[in-house]
């Protein structure tokens, strides 16, 4: 092949093939840039139609200037080619990082997912549907940015009667059930097939495909998706099922609806991560023996005295500024006296240490058949030989 295109190009390595022709690495020499040279194949410059959907390819890409679609900047012919000269992306096609990595994380495919919808939702506002989604076609850079590319099918008011009624144009692994149909592409159809890229990304593989075009147009039209990975999160899911609605108007109302949702949703997933990511560590702590023994016995301590307070024994909290210290409160237990006898001391006083109390002190109701302490007596009244508990 020529080396140099229209006294402008050089040519410098082959990046891909396909179809309609080859792409190349060049260098513009007017411009002193690098540029991707799409040269139509020889044998497709002969066929009228063939050139014309390529100079459609180039007038229509013209007219998008968006940052998620590989801009054109010429089209030309030397002798028996035809070329197109559109921005270098430098990266790799979504197909190729899928052959490589099976499949992407449900927050890595909204992203995309998203960037490519905002690309569609300019090119729809512009009357422009592409009519062939699909991975070969979405360049990803080394930033993590989305190209869409190949606007050769795309169709416009002026393009259309290129298409003949009950053709399908597009790859038919990724068409809508309408085109697969022959019936008119409409922006919905680009919903569609960006709905397969998703199902793709997540699950691996396309949702439908068999061994011969005509069989899986037939599954776009009547066989319902395969259920994607169960650790696809819920909300996902639903946005991917809506895309592929047999009925174009089941599926969001625009690409930008699309974007807006993928956006949300992964924006959501991020702020979960980091969520999980700042909780502190688990409070529970190996068992301590002794700590646990000392509780077991505090605990017992505790319930003597509230066995005593059930038998009758009265219990009497005298708190003190020496047992008011910090959180070192302490109750003293007195033995019972009868009326007209003198207090009989117990010796040192029975200490039991007891947590802070956050209630006020319990009493023990009065019986039915004597009458509750007077409220505005301040002496505790000992209990006498008569009464009864």
């Amino acid at each position: 092949m020529t080396t140099v295109l229209g006294h402008r190009y050089r040519l410098h390595a082959l990046l891909a093939a396909g179809g309609m022709g080859e792409v190349w690495r060049a260098t513009d020499e007017m411009l002193d840039r690098e540029v991707a040279i799409k040269v139509l194949r020889r044998e497709l410059v002969a066929d009228p139609g063939a050139r014309e959907r390529f100079r459609d390819e180039a007038r229509i890409a013209a007219m998008l200037l968006h940052p998620n679609i590989a801009r054109v900047y010429d089209l030309g012919e030397d002798g028996d080619l035809a070329y197109l000269v559109m921005e270098l992306v430098t990266g790799d096609p979504l197909a190729e990082i899928l052959r490589r990595n099976g499949t992407l994380r449900p927050e890595a495919t909204l992203d995309l997912v998203g960037q490519a919808a905002r690309a569609l939702e300019h090119a729809h506002r512009a009357g422009i549907v592409h009519r062939d989604v699909k991975p070969g076609n979405l360049l990803i850079t080394e930033d993590g940015t989305l190209k869409v590319t190949d606007f050769g099918i795309a169709q416009t008011a002026t393009s259309s009667r290129l298409t003949a009624t009950g053709t399908i144009m597009g790859t038919v692994q990724y068409v809508s059930p309408e085109q697969a149909d022959g019936r008119p592409a409409g922006t919905a159809s680009d919903l569609y097939s960006l709905g397969i890229v998703a199902y793709e990304c997540l699950a691996g593989a396309v949702p439908f495909d068999a061994e011969t075009p005509v069989a899986v147009a037939v599954m776009h039209l009547q066989e319902p998706p395969g259920p994607l990975p169960e650790d696809v999160p819920d909300a996902t899911r639903a946005l991917v099922e809506q895309l592929l609605s047999k009925d174009p108007l089941e599926r969001p109302g625009s690409a930008g609806n699309v974007a807006e949702r993928c956006e949300d949703l992964r924006q959501a997933m991020i702020s979960l991560r980091e969520a999980t990511e700042e909780l502190p560590e688990s409070p529970v702590r190996p068992l301590d023996p002794e700590r646990h023994s000392r509780a077991l016995l505090t605990c017992l301590t505790a319930g003597v005295a509230v066995l005593g307070v059930l038998t009758g024994a009265a219990l009497v909290h005298k708190p003190t500024d020496a047992t008011l210290s910090g959180d070192d409160r302490r109750t003293t237990t007195e033995t019972p006296v009868t009326p007209g006898s003198e207090p009989v001391s117990t010796g040192k006083p029975s200490v039991v240490p007891v947590k802070p109390r956050r209630t006020a002190p319990v009493t023990i109701p009065a019986t039915p058949s004597h009458p509750a302490p007077d409220p505005a007596s301040t002496t505790p009244r000992a209990l006498g030989s008569d009464d009864k508990v």
